[in-house]
């Protein structure tokens, strides 16, 4: 099955998704440089929710690079990523609407909880229909990095009870973990175009 489709429509979700989280700002009341001081906390929630959601289709885009074919169970693997993804821009107008308080702050946890974890069952089902030498199963590793995330966001969400700053702490180190560049699958991507006829 051609993976195409499956990388234009998550390409269109992703941009809406974005698209939906910009038309949340809204611009300040006054026409002073000191009446965007109020917006200040809902542009640094719109900064991450960008973030993440940039993080995670730089991902998407690089691994789809390495991968070869997709079946049913991608495709809805696939979804149910997007699903997730799609609630970022609801979670971050919660919290720019109620402040960073403890059940806005723990929903947000939750959500990119379980976009990691269906990002983790997404590459499991594509490892299922590759080879264990293929250049995915290469590029993907051991996947540290996604099991050190997901203790950050089980830990944030229990702190959002308790100190919701530390639980957005937690939040912006997460995004830091993954806005380091894994030369890993950009090297695999790059031995399989050169090892590609012209």
């Amino acid at each position: 099955m051609s993976k195409g489709r499956l990388e234009a429509f998550s390409d269109g979700v992703i941009a809406i998704l974005i698209t939906i989280m910009v038309l949340e700002l809204r611009p300040p009341e006054g026409a002073e440089l000191a009446d965007l001081r109020p917006l200040i906390p809902v542009f640094l929630s719109y900064v991450l929710s960008f973030i993440y959601v940039g993080i995670y289709w730089n991902n998407h885009h690089h691994m789809f690079q390495v991968v070869q074919r997709v079946d049913g169970r991608v495709l809805w693997a696939n979804m149910h990523l997007l699903f997730w993804l799609s609630l970022i821009p609801v979670t971050t107008a919660w919290i720019d609407e109620a402040g960073l308080s403890a059940w806005p702050a723990a929903l947000y946890g939750v959500v990119l909880l379980m976009a990691a974890v269906a990002w983790f069952i997404m590459t499991r089902a594509l490892l299922a229909i590759h080879d264990a030498d293929s250049a995915l199963a290469r590029a993907l590793g051991r996947d540290a990095k996604g099991k050190v995330s997901l203790l950050i966001y089980l830990a944030a969400i229990v702190l959002s009870f308790v100190v919701p700053w530390m639980a957005a702490t937690l939040y912006v180190l997460a995004a830091l973990i993954w806005l380091i560049p894994d030369r890993r699958m950009e090297k695999i991507v790059t031995d399989q175009a050169a090892q590609e006829p012209d």
